[in-house]
């Protein structure tokens, strides 16, 4: 499911009725703000910031010059994507370098968050712009907590300093000599963690920031607690002064209104996403990027960035090559699935194209099983059948279907769908293609 799926399918049934209607009243917009306002509210966004957020768009929305442009509706839609970026932050908040090294980054948020496993993802983020981390095992009531943090360490290659269960305070001032003495630029410090804010928890905590220079306190909260995330939040805001927020599980059932929350109610900064369990699910975040999924408009610039990643400048330059050449083969076609489970797989990258929202692609039309079961199709051909396809009769078919457990009928399926991408490659080189899914 996209990111806030019902949020983003109820604004866009607002704004279509709006769209429809072309000349504006004033009534008409404020109707349309009150169904607004009870979107947001069903998505779980604090009261105060939904009639915050109403109130500021609909003084905006009914002046003069919006009521008699040429498209009002477009004004409208408009103002909402601006004061939308506005309430989660306005810009991209990056983490802070510390002028003196190493940088201490001290990770705190209830149990249950997923704050050991963001550790290591963070750390993995900061691999890949150059720094060197190192991870500090400052958990030591949760069990095993310091064992899941060094299996997190060795999935994403990096080093964990740990003391077993002696006092946290002293772990991390040691940590901090040893980073210096090792030339680790950059320490993430793994925290208790409680089934509830409790004051033993703050406290420690708070002895913490009193004895080490801590350049960042991020708050790891779960976005599927909706409210009860901003509650966190605040919570932990009064006490630590956190400097940004990390949301996790934003892949799963949320609602978004921790996302829409958040910042508004403590000042603070969503610094990143959770959008996965992998350890590469961790996502800068950047409001105006966020508002334009919640509205339907895509995101072009992070599935860019996804690709970037995924695909080497060598694979981007081959497929080219075979676009030009009108040579493209099945392996070329298992390939593109790989390519696109990289990148978070097909349901990640539709919600991130402008319109994809409103259109009514089948649930089953992204199901990660199905192609899977094309990649064991494909698989269980010989690299002459791959290469050339139109060798595949019926005898082979049914060889085929033996060795991948699936159907003559979906061996049908795929071929023709093949030819369908061949087809679309070659109008998409003459410049005159209408995208379709390769599946």
């Amino acid at each position: 499911m996209a990111l806030f799926g019902s949020l983003s399918e109820r604004l866009n049934h607002i704004f279509s009725k709006l769209t429809k209607r072309g000349k504006l009243t004033e009534l008409e917009i404020r109707t349309a703000m009150r169904e607004v306002r009870v979107a947001l509210l069903e998505a779980d966004v604090n009261l105060k910031v939904a009639k915050q957020f109403i109130a500021e768009v609909s003084e905006k929305a009914v002046g003069q010059a919006i009521l008699s442009s040429l498209n009002p509706a477009q004004q409208v839609i408009k103002i909402v994507n601006e004061e939308l970026i506005a309430l989660m932050g306005a810009k991209n908040a990056k983490i802070e370098v510390s002028p003196k090294l190493p940088t201490v980054i001290m990770m705190c948020g209830l149990q249950g968050a997923g704050k050991t496993t963001l550790c290591g993802k963070l750390a993995l983020q900061l691999k890949k712009q150059g720094k060197k981390p190192l991870l500090v095992a400052g958990d030591i009531y949760r069990p095993a907590a310091i064992t899941q943090l060094q299996v997190v360490g060795r999935n994403c290659q990096t080093e964990v300093f740990e003391k077993g269960t002696q006092s946290p305070v002293k772990t991390a001032k040691q940590a901090i000599e040893y980073a210096k003495s090792m030339n680790y630029d950059t320490v993430i410090l793994d925290t208790a963690g409680r089934l509830q804010i409790d004051d033993t928890l703050m406290q420690e905590l708070e002895n913490i920031k009193k004895e080490v220079e801590i350049t960042e306190t991020l708050l790891v909260v779960d976005a599927m607690t909706g409210q009860e995330a901003v509650n966190v939040a605040q919570t932990f805001n009064e006490r630590l002064d956190v400097t940004g927020v990390i949301l996790t599980k934003l892949d799963g059932d949320t609602r978004g209104g921790a996302c829409l929350s958040i910042k508004a109610v403590t000042g603070k900064p969503i610094k990143f996403i959770g959008v996965g369990e992998k350890l590469t699910d961790l996502e800068p975040f950047y409001p105006d990027r966020m508002a334009s999924r919640i509205l339907g408009m895509g995101d072009v610039l992070s599935l860019i960035e996804k690709a970037q990643q995924a695909i080497t400048e060598e694979d981007a330059l081959k497929m080219q090559k075979k676009m030009r050449e009108n040579s493209f083969t099945l392996s070329d076609y298992l390939e593109q699935f790989s390519m696109m489970k990289k990148m978070g797989g097909a349901s990640a990258m539709l919600s991130m194209l402008p319109g994809m929202g409103k259109l009514k692609v089948k649930e089953e039309d992204l199901d990660e099983k199905k192609i899977e079961h094309t990649k064991a199709i494909i698989l269980s051909m010989t690299m002459q059948e791959r290469e050339n396809p139109a060798i595949i009769d019926s005898r082979r078919k049914r060889r085929i279907a033996a060795g991948s457990g699936r159907s003559v009928q979906e061996i049908n399926q795929l071929l023709k769908q093949y030819e369908q991408t061949k087809m679309l490659m070659k109008q998409l080189k003459g410049g005159k293609g209408k995208f379709r899914l390769p599946f």
